[in-house]
């Protein structure tokens, strides 16, 4: 992240306070490091275990915008953390995501910067590495406005929706790609907001799992099918009712976006 020229001005490791890591001060607790500096953002990279700590440590600091890389958090803290998020006006990314980046400005989270260049597309992805195999295949003739990968659990802090909605509304994206996967609703939700005109630009989708087999559970947690509703199937068909068109490989994306 130093390196892409995020400006990291903090860490905070309880115990390591007083030491430094790559000339960023570390600080016993988030409290000490928003007293010292100016913070508009976190990241957190503290193991499952401890990570719903750390992250009501954020909020409770005042920090609007927190992304969460850990995986394995128990559904029930992720819930009661999104809406004590809400509750103080803070928008947690994640978590089990990649984080979020803006092309040749800013990267909050693991993102490899290489497939990645300043452009007009929007992509938001519930995957982390479909979310870098789309953004190469956009790379040369689109580019990026901003990439968010949401995270592929049942609750995530901010969900696919209100990602297109950002979208819609940022005058620096021209187009959003939406890269879901089997389970859920949050792909059919979208596809109704397009329906009802609610969303004007243009979306393009593509699906995880078209040959995942339905007895089988796979590895996103989030991949749980509904009553009907978050098959691979159901998704598409959604999408394709709302005029959204839906690549049948990552590939086929750059041509769908002409």
């Amino acid at each position: 992240m130093l390196d892409y020229g995020t400006k990291i001005v903090a860490g905070v490791t309880p115990g390591k306070g007083g030491t430094t890591v790559h000339g960023v001060p570390v600080y016993d607790t988030v409290e000490d490091a928003v007293k010292e500096h100016e913070i508009d953002a976190s990241i957190v990279f503290v193991p499952a275990r401890f990570a719903p700590d750390a992250i009501y440590e954020a909020i409770d600091a005042g920090i609007k915008l927190i992304v969460v890389i850990t995986e394995h958090i128990p559904v029930l803290d992720m819930a009661r953390i999104v809406k004590y998020a809400k509750q103080k006006g803070t928008r947690i990314i994640g978590p089990n995501c990649p984080g979020i980046i803006v092309p040749e400005e800013s990267l909050i989270g693991i993102l490899p910067p290489r497939p990645f260049r300043k452009g007009k597309v929007g992509i938001v992805s519930r995957s982390g590495t479909l979310t870098y195999e789309v953004a190469e295949t956009i790379k040369e003739q689109f580019g990026q406005s901003t990439v968010i990968g949401i995270g592929g659990d049942p609750i995530v802090g901010t969900d696919m929706v209100e990602v297109v909605k950002m979208f819609d509304e940022d005058p620096e994206t021209e187009s959003i790609v939406m890269i879901g996967e089997i389970g859920g609703t949050m792909e059919e939700r979208v596809a109704k907001l397009k329906a009802e005109g609610k969303i004007k630009k243009k979306i393009v989708a593509y699906i995880a799992g078209l040959t995942a087999p339905r007895e089988k559970r796979m590895g996103h947690a989030g991949a749980v099918v509904y009553m009907g509703m978050g098959t691979f199937e159901s998704k598409v068909r959604a999408l394709k009712e709302a005029g959204i068109p839906v690549a049948t490989t990552p590939f086929e994306i750059p041509k769908l976006l002409l």
